[in-house]
């Protein structure tokens, strides 16, 4: 037990060490939300990952669909590292990189607010973030009760509030800075964790070619099929393929997840963040899902409600139950580490939106820079707070809603988000009406399904509104009149950089061009007077 809770204590000590040396950074709004737009690759790659996996995935999905699935649920690993990151960076991060920078947006609202020129795009979108974002946050404390309870006796209670001072303190005090910094702490532990997991667990089933032969004798009631958990593409492919889908494409325009692409350098830090984040993806996603797939062989073990269903959320504390003392040490700072990286990217990001997307300019019409730093250090311990409180409702109720939403969360904030950011990274032709459509669409369709359920799962549905957003908004803008944007031709020696003009009138068009053809002009001037031959 001292060892145990020597290595979380040493685990805090750190974390708020480093939200202390982080403070230098975090004086300017850019700063404090985006890091100076300097951050390097390996902290961008781990901080993106860290973000993208937290205790909801190693504990509550990890077990859910490895029990569903069996060892097939390791494509959900793959899916993650190859479209939620490879793709994802390759596709969506030097374009964001370069027209957020150039249209000065540090937020996902912000964008569209620019990008379409609405003002009132800009509230709806930080509205639906505000409102899909918090109750996701609460979810990230489930994961920590069994295992906290299992390793430590410790009530649930104790854990969520340590938790939540601790990311509260050094997000507040570091921002972005510190939060990426002990992304990359906490992603090293995660690395570590999840080999050293999967390892202990395999060994103490005999090894992976028992475990795996064990598990193929286990039969699936009303299923026909020989070793249903053990088969490549398990007992149920289409609904492993709505996980695939929500889970990997729902990145794409995640705030928290995107907003990496917006702080990160320019140049070849894209590419490398691309392929640290991909390896990231792959052994922590692809581990977790491939540790879950054998849940069927703690079957015994785990716990059940009155009806026979298994409590999914059990599976995987069981499976670690046996564990030695320093590698179950090991464990709990993995899941506090998924849970507080992923806590610190929500409310950052739920702070930042609301300050600046909502508050700035519209309730408050002047507001100084130290003043809107000062609001985002209020609003993350508020939200930090409200979070934890959601979070302890739940776990004393019987409401088990907060318990579902991330697929609610995720289908709700990718389903209204990716269309209309995807094509407005890389179209003139999208149109306000599509961008509303999309933002009625993800919200409309997920909670009329949370009311009414005509689609069983919400991952389903998640993954139907993603794909339908991406769908609808040039369907849509082909028949209204879209909002572009146009790009300034280099001049003939390729001094002038290019510079993106977005949501412009064309009157202001008329006056660039103007003044570029008045730049060439006088270059030229210069160039025949110098006794140089003139470039028509």
């Amino acid at each position: 037990m001292i060892l145990k809770v020597l290595i979380v204590v040493i685990f805090a000590a750190v974390t708020v060490a480093v939200g202390i040396f982080a403070r230098k950074h975090s004086k300017s709004v850019d700063g404090f939300v985006l890091g100076g737009r300097n951050v390097g690759p390996w902290l961008s790659a781990f901080a993106f990952g860290t973000s993208y996996f937290s205790a909801v995935v190693f504990v509550g999905y990890a077990g859910q669909f490895g029990w569903k699935y069996g060892m097939s649920v390791f494509w959900v690993g793959i899916g993650n590292a190859v479209i939620g990151s490879l793709l994802a960076w390759w596709v969506l991060g030097p374009r964001t990189r370069e027209m957020t920078q150039r249209l000065k947006a540090t937020t996902m609202p912000e964008f569209f607010g620019k990008r379409y020129n609405s003002k009132a795009l800009r509230i709806a979108a930080a509205a639906i973030i505000f409102v899909f974002l918090i109750p996701y946050t609460a979810s990230v404390y489930n994961g920590l009760s069994r295992l906290f309870g299992m390793a430590f006796g410790l009530p649930y209670e104790w854990c969520v509030i340590g938790m939540a001072v601790i990311t509260c303190i050094y997000v507040v005090l570091g921002g972005y800075v510190a939060s990426v910094w002990n992304d990359f702490i906490q992603g090293t532990i995660m690395l570590i964790g999840i080999v050293a997991v999967i390892v202990a667990v395999l060994n103490g089933q005999g090894g992976f070619a028992q475990a795996v032969i064990d598990l193929s004798h286990v039969a699936l009631e009303g299923s026909e099929m020989n070793g249903p958990f053990v088969a490549m593409f398990g007992p149920d492919l289409l609904n492993l393929l709505g996980v695939i889908i929500l889970t990997s494409l729902g990145t794409w325009a995640l705030p928290q997840m995107v907003q990496k692409f917006y702080a990160i350098k320019t140049g070849p830090a894209i590419k490398q963040g691309a392929i640290i984040s991909t390896i990231f993806a792959l052994v922590v996603s692809g581990g977790c899902y491939f540790l879950g797939g054998f849940g069927r062989l703690f079957g015994d073990d785990i716990a059940y409600a009155a009806n026979g269903t298994p409590i999914y959320d059990s599976i995987i504390p069981t499976m670690l139950a046996g564990l030695p003392d320093i590698l179950l040490g090991i464990v709990v700072v993995l899941v506090l580490s998924a849970s507080m990286s992923t806590l610190a990217g929500l409310v950052l990001t739920s702070s930042s939106t609301l300050t600046l997307d909502l508050i700035k300019g519209n309730i408050v019409k002047k507001m100084t820079e130290k003043k809107q730093v000062a609001y985002m250090r209020v609003f993350i311990v508020v939200f930090v707070a409200i979070s934890a409180g959601i979070a302890l409702f739940q776990y004393h109720s019987t409401v088990v809603f907060i318990a579902q939403l991330m697929g609610y969360s995720w289908g709700a904030l990718s389903g209204s988000f990716l269309g209309p950011f995807f094509w407005g990274l890389f179209s003139g032709r999208v149109s306000k009406p599509a961008v509303w459509c999309s933002f009625a669409l993800g919200v409309g369709m997920t909670v009329t399904n949370m009311i009414f359920g005509y689609i069983d799962s919400p991952i389903n549905c998640g993954a139907i509104c993603m794909v339908a957003s991406l769908i609808l908004v040039p369907i849509v803008s082909f028949f209204t009149k879209p909002v572009p944007f146009t790009v300034k031709p280099p001049s003939m020696s390729g001094a002038i950089d290019r510079e993106l003009v977005y949501g412009a009138k064309e009157q202001n068009v008329i006056e660039t061009q103007q003044q570029l053809r008045a730049q060439t002009a006088g270059a030229s001037a210069s160039t025949s007077e110098s006794g140089s031959p003139q470039k028509e």
